[in-house]
């Protein structure tokens, strides 16, 4: 509060959303576990500031050296997360600083939900990425499924409101470009 901020902006988590499965900018959030409600509380907390906040909910986060991709990489996939066969709505690093930097500069107040436009499972991306790179998959029992269900985050009205075009506008064209910059 010393500082006097003319602007926040927060990087939240769809996971205020809950157990919701299509999420866009008009999903109450709804948390069901202690870290969503945290992450609710959080927002609330600097909304209540009155220093004009834009929060971003963001989906997974992947890119350079993050990812689950690289834990398949680097050998480090001795099983899947919780959910590897649920689809997951992510956003690469980059397109998420484009919209913080949109964001701060902006007049836009509210929650938003933040993801590409390629919603995946783990078990998706880990079957194509292994596929693109001539890697044998690692034997997890039942991990590869098909996916039943996840979240489907929509987020094109806060990049449609903020003039952001995806820079990886899906998880196919944003992991060969973190790889290279891996390299």
């Amino acid at each position: 509060r010393t500082l006097e901020p003319a602007r926040l902006v927060y990087i939240s988590s769809t996971g205020v959303y809950g157990p919701q499965t299509n999420v866009d900018e008009t999903t109450i959030a709804a948390p069901d576990d202690e870290k969503g409600r945290a992450r609710l509380a959080e927002e609330e907390w600097l909304t209540a500031t009155g220093i004009p906040t834009p929060v971003l909910r963001s989906a997974a986060i992947y890119g350079p050296g993050r990812g689950i991709h690289m834990r398949l990489r680097n050998g480090a996939l001795t099983g899947l997360p919780r959910g590897a066969g649920s689809v997951v709505s992510r956003i690469h690093v980059d397109d998420l600083a484009a919209l913080l930097a949109a964001g701060i500069d902006s007049g836009l107040t509210g929650a938003w939900p933040v993801a590409d436009d390629r919603p995946g499972a783990s078990s998706e991306v880990i079957r194509w990425y292994a596929a693109a790179r001539g890697m044998n998959l690692p034997e997890i029992p039942g991990a590869l499924s098909v996916p039943q269900r996840g979240r489907f985050v929509d987020g094109r009205k806060i990049r449609e409101l903020l003039g952001v075009k995806l820079k990886y506008p899906s998880w196919e064209t944003g992991i060969p470009a973190s790889e290279e910059e891996t390299n």
